[in-house]
């Protein structure tokens, strides 16, 4: 049956049962069954409320590009509308025209996405992802140093300053705090809105969920237990007599590091790369985004806005469980 996009409801939630089951071609203003016999991209749209002007924008420079869509499905996730389009050809152009008009909902639009029936992997920095805050800041802060710590930790998340300096100069400003600052900040760190809803999802999908972080081993290892992660990676903090020596022990998690650790963890657990995403705020997450089959910035800095191939600006972390379920 065509469907006229003109008497289609104005909310996409409303075309769940439309859609089910079903998949239209577009074409000319209307909705025909159909579906692609090559599919080279894919567009994922997201919002709280998708409404269907957000659809009808995104196609609008669909068709200015020549590209062929398949709507291939509506879904609510994590009580956010997902749509799903299949594309015949994508390109960062298009990428980055889609991302221009996106005004109030957030998108995806990639040569593929992971499979969320199959086993996978996510990776996430630590400080402004999985949590709310910078710990090193609420360390400082507390410790008496804050606004120094701060402007460093802002000129490294915007590339400004390469990481493992930034890191070292920080630390160093710490020495001669008390070491028990750690529990005051573990005791108050607020988790970024929607991590437990992905982490309980993704474990429902049998996914394996890590952390990695520039940060310290007390809060990624807090998280590690508190909400059953896989594993988890950061630096550690010299502690004598109670007090912070100011220096950082062994080797750093870079970013670098971070791109390492998800190859070494996909292969430890025997999941291809192109099954793995990588979740991050910071100029030291972008290698790990590059790697990972699915990179996602979430509320990044611009640097890394502009070179991510996922920003989520508009939801939050359960944004990616609505990624992963997209198909």
């Amino acid at each position: 049956m065509t469907l006229l996009m003109d008497v289609l409801p104005e909310q996409l939630g409303d075309w769940t049962d439309v859609l089910s089951g079903n998949r239209y071609l577009w074409q000319s203003g209307q909705l025909k069954p159909g579906h692609l016999s090559t599919v080279k991209g894919h567009l994922v749209l997201l919002a709280e409320q998708l409404h269907k002007s957000a659809l009808q924008q995104s196609l609008q420079e669909l068709d200015a590009a020549g590209i062929n869509v398949e709507i291939s499905g509506m879904k609510r996730v994590a009580e956010r509308d997902v749509l799903s389009l299949r594309l015949s050809d994508w390109s960062l152009e298009l990428k980055a025209r889609l991302q221009q008009v996106a005004n109030g909902w957030d998108l995806a639009c990639v040569p593929a996405l992971p499979d969320g029936h199959q086993p996978g992997l996510v990776l996430m920095d630590m400080d402004s992802t999985a949590i709310q805050i910078e710990c090193i800041d609420e360390i400082a802060r507390l410790a008496g140093v804050g606004d120094e710590v701060a402007a460093v930790t802002r000129a490294a998340m915007e590339g400004a300053l390469p990481f493992s300096e930034s890191l070292r100069r920080r630390v160093k400003a710490l020495a001669g705090a008390d070491a028990a600052i750690i529990e005051q900040v573990i005791a108050s760190m607020p988790l970024m809105p929607g991590l437990i809803t992905l982490v309980e999802g993704l474990k429902a999908m049998g996914w394996k969920v890590a952390l990695a972080s520039g940060g310290f081993t007390p809060f990624t290892g807090y998280l590690r237990q508190t909400l059953a992660l896989d594993a988890d990676f950061a630096n550690t903090l010299e502690i004598k007599n109670g007090r912070f020596s100011g220096d950082v022990l062994g080797d750093i998690v870079d970013a670098e590091a971070k791109a390492r650790i998800l190859v070494e963890l996909a292969e430890r657990y025997d999941i291809p790369l192109s099954q793995t995403v990588a979740i991050g705020d910071g100029a030291n997450d972008l290698l790990m985004l590059a790697q990972a089959g699915l990179g996602v910035a979430l509320h990044a800095k611009p640097l890394v806005q502009e070179q991510a191939p996922v920003c989520l600006n508009q939801l939050s972390l359960e944004g990616v469980l609505g990624l992963l379920q997209a198909g």
